[in-house]
């Protein structure tokens, strides 16, 4: 497929202006409290600078179909809030101090009333899902919730251990892709699309999740703190392993081993250095082979949705995992 057919990133913000000014509007609103603590975590995580990526995805899905409503705006805004709620949690369990170069919530509020802010977002989430009256949506967005709580207990558990590739994959999945596929279920759901359909759009947004992931893996070990919001290597600091570390684990030598596992035990780079980590990853060609993968998910994610026919919404669909794929932060 050529990328001549392909629209880029302008054109796509071109086509959701008014989306995205509208759940701007509605995002704000939802966050709202009658209890000021939240009212302001609240208000402090939606300007944090988040792409949006998440509800351009339904959006884009939904469109696909004529979708006309304001039911997109609306689970827009739910599946942004969900996703704003897992990053308060995650931010607290990991014990982060910046989030897209800002301090993170938890040390401008502290952890007890971010963990119970994180808890209203969810129950907010769904208090504004079920105006859409549709038990399909509820029961995708149960499932979701589910899957994405399992993934960060699961995470947990894994938390300086050296883990399998299929391991590694099935916590990716719950705790990123399950929301890029959910958010592509939604707008498929609400367009009235077939069985068929709405399978397509949810592998699409499974796979291009698949590639997001990855693709922020290797950017955190590759990329400059100014650039990515947060200290460089943060996985290995916080003892995950991710797939490039993966991929050299498989082929090290054992001394190579030990000092991977060194940083995983002592979740700091002062016995082993980032560079030397570095080396290795670039001696077993392992940032490379990830990017590989990412890409055959990007491909695989175009291709999921090759039976839609043509129009500027599909062009943009394709674009996304090539945006994905080629991001630099």
């Amino acid at each position: 497929m050529s990328t001549s057919t392909i629209i880029d990133g302008k054109e796509i913000f071109d086509l959701l202006r008014d989306d995205l000014a509208a759940l701007e509007g509605e995002f704000g609103q939802d966050t709202i409290s009658g209890v000021q603590a939240i009212t302001e975590i609240g208000e402090y995580l939606r300007n944090g600078g988040g792409k949006r990526i998440r509800p351009a995805l339904l959006f884009l899905s939904s469109k696909l179909f004529n979708y006309q409503g304001h039911g997109a705006i609306r689970l827009g805004a739910v599946v942004e809030i969900i996703h704003t709620a897992t990053l308060v949690h995650d931010d607290i369990i990991d014990e982060a101090k910046t989030r897209r170069g800002r301090p993170a919530a938890n040390t401008q509020w502290g952890n007890s009333k971010c963990v119970l802010a994180g808890d209203w977002l969810y129950m907010q989430a769904f208090k504004i899902a079920v105006q859409e009256r549709n038990f399909h949506i509820l029961d995708t967005l149960i499932e979701l919730t589910q899957q994405m709580v399992e993934g960060e207990l699961l995470q947990m558990e894994k938390l300086g251990q050296l883990i399998t590739l299929d391991e590694h994959f099935d916590l990716i999945y719950r705790k990123t892709a399950c929301l890029f596929s959910v958010c592509m279920k939604l707008g498929a759901i609400l367009g009235g699309a077939t069985q068929a359909q709405e399978e397509a759009l949810t592998k699409y947004g499974h796979d291009l999740g698949m590639a997001f992931q990855i693709v922020d893996d290797v950017l955190d070990l590759t990329a400059s703190a100014d650039v990515l919001g947060k200290p460089v290597a943060s996985d290995l600091r916080e003892g995950k392993v991710t797939m490039a570390v993966i991929h050299a684990l498989e082929r090290c030598t054992a001394e190579e081993q030990a000092k991977i596992e060194m940083i995983l035990r002592d979740r700091t780079f002062d016995r082993v250095t980032h560079s030397e980590i570095m080396d290795i990853l670039q001696r077993y060609k392992s940032l490379d082979a990830a990017s590989a993968r990412a890409a055959e998910y990007a491909a695989s994610a175009r291709k999921a949705i090759c039976s839609f026919p043509d129009s500027e919404i599909k062009r943009a669909l394709l674009w996304a995992p090539e945006f994905v794929v080629a991001r630099e932060k």
